[in-house]
């Protein structure tokens, strides 16, 4: 007998350069594409009206770069299996794009990584439809957290997307 056959969900998070949650974007089905969902998001757009931001973003943005005019940086596509021959050197520059875009990015991944340390979305066993509020919930309490952790940084909020952007 099978048991419950788990699906995945994926929502649009963007933190600051340290890692803290600025925005957690609606809960999407994993079957939809990272793409499908910055444009559902309206991100594209968003980031038109606010010039200067650069988002570090992972490999399934790939071509989002040319859509917001450089906002969205993601890494070089890694090297095919079976590549064509190229010198060791352009291999080694590559390769240290990629580790210089990932080091920028671990600490994006370790606050989308605070997230997932809460049992209500680590675990989650019921209805789909609740993580949507769920979701909003945590995020609200890991940024607090994150706030009340480094009391410093209270005078100096991060700036605001301008009214109506919310994501």
């Amino acid at each position: 007998m099978a048991g419950p056959r788990a699906t995945t969900v994926d929502a649009l998070v963007i933190t600051d350069p340290a890692g803290r949650l600025l925005c957690c974007g609606q809960t999407r089905s994993g079957s939809i594409h990272d793409l499908t969902q910055v444009r559902q998001a309206g991100l594209v757009e968003r980031l038109a009206l606010i010039p200067g931001v650069t988002l570090l973003a992972d490999a399934g943005y790939q071509g989002l770069s040319t859509q917001t005019a450089g906002a969205v940086v993601t890494p070089r596509p890694a090297r095919r299996k079976d590549p064509i021959p190229v010198f060791p050197a352009v291999a080694a520059a590559h390769e240290a794009e990629r580790r210089a875009h990932a080091s920028k990015r671990i600490r994006v991944e370790h606050g989308i990584g605070h997230l997932k340390n809460w049992q209500a979305l680590s675990r989650h066993l019921g209805r789909r439809d609740h993580l949507d509020t769920i979701l909003p919930a945590v995020a609200g309490l890991v940024s607090s957290q994150e706030w009340a952790l480094r009391p410093e940084l209270v005078h100096h909020p991060p700036r605001a997307l301008p009214a109506g952007t919310a994501a």
